[in-house]
């Protein structure tokens, strides 16, 4: 028995770190070699399935090889009923899944933006110096005419939301791009991102509150799903960047593959949704509409979209492979 197991085992090895790398994806994320070397490998262990059952009756390596081939059936199965259905599985599994089994690098996200800011509006608040040392004598410039700039915005709705639109998403693919440097790129992005916001609300409320509140009620509406989207696309940088930097038992180009993968789903699906948060900013924001508004639209879209990422299409528990019961 040792000695098949001996034999053998290179395949049911390659073969698993072939099912590593697809993950939650489909055979289509394998290049044209892989998927043929996938269908060599799962007829192998199909034929070393039977062998098992028939020779060794070793219920550790019959479980083992059974739970392999069920797995990697699963993927040929699933691969030859796509088609449509493309769209609907990244809407309704793909971008959350991605997003669940990725949430500690979008918490560090956060926390990256978030402390920053926080320290940031702290400081201002304390000393006027800070204005300057953040640049932001321009901002308090602006405070102190009364100059609410946002206000134009209700000049030219359409070409507002296309600027907004343009720059949310360009902030969201720097955060993105820059984790190619092991991750320190999007955390730089992050963290200059949250000093400026954060000395810019500062600067608001320090020389003018009723300014600030102003600010706020146009901000509130569109901010919580872009700034979502921010945090979602710092952290898709660092995946890539912890990829890089920590494999696994993977390759660095398999790993680099395989979190490749997964962050260009999540910043496809922010660049959607920066979309709406486009919309919302050059439509409903600079409105006249009551602050109640912006802040109901601000709170059910950033729900909707919590919601949305992190409870839709989450797996159910896997089984212990130990513990599958050789198919009949």
């Amino acid at each position: 028995m040792l000695s098949f197991i001996d034999r053998k085992k290179d395949d049911w090895q390659r073969l698993e770190d072939l099912l590593g790398l697809l993950g939650g994806s489909s055979l289509r994320s394998l290049s044209r070699m892989e998927v043929r070397e996938f269908g060599e490998l799962y007829r192998r262990a199909a034929a070393d399935l039977a062998i098992a059952r028939a020779e060794t009756r070793d219920p550790k390596v019959v479980n083992y090889l059974n739970s392999l081939v069920i797995r990697a059936h699963g993927k040929i199965y699933r691969a030859d009923g796509e088609g449509k259905s493309v769209i609907a599985r990244y809407f309704s599994q793909d971008l959350p899944r991605a997003v669940q089994d990725n949430w500690v690098h979008i918490f560090i996200s956060f926390l990256a933006f978030f402390l920053p800011a926080v320290a940031a509006y702290v400081l201002v608040m304390n000393s006027s110096e800070f204005i300057s040392v953040l640049g932001l004598e321009g901002i308090q410039a602006s405070v102190e005419r009364g100059d609410r700039w946002w206000l134009s915005l209700n000049q030219a709705n359409q070409i507002g939301s296309s600027a907004i639109l343009t720059n949310n998403i360009m902030v969201s693919f720097n955060a993105f791009a820059w984790g190619v440097f092991f991750g320190i790129g999007s955390l730089y992005i992050l963290v200059f991102n949250g000093l400026f916001l954060g000395g810019v609300f500062a600067t608001a409320f320090k020389f003018d509150p009723a300014f600030g509140s102003e600010l706020t009620e146009f901000v509130v509406a569109h901010g919580v799903i872009e700034l979502s989207c921010i945090f979602l696309a710092g952290g898709a940088g660092m995946m890539i960047g912890y990829a890089l930097i920590n494999p696994g038992d993977l390759t660095r180009g398999q790993a680099l593959k395989k979190k490749g993968i997964e962050a260009t789903r999540i910043i496809v699906g922010c660049a959607l949704i920066l979309i709406l948060a486009g919309v919302i900013e050059g439509f409903i924001s600079p409105s006249s509409l009551p602050p109640a508004v912006n802040y109901s639209v601000g709170i059910s879209t950033g729900a909707i979209m919590f919601f949305y990422l992190f409870f839709v299409g989450r797996r159910s528990p896997e089984p212990d492979p130990d513990s599958v019961t050789p198919a009949a």
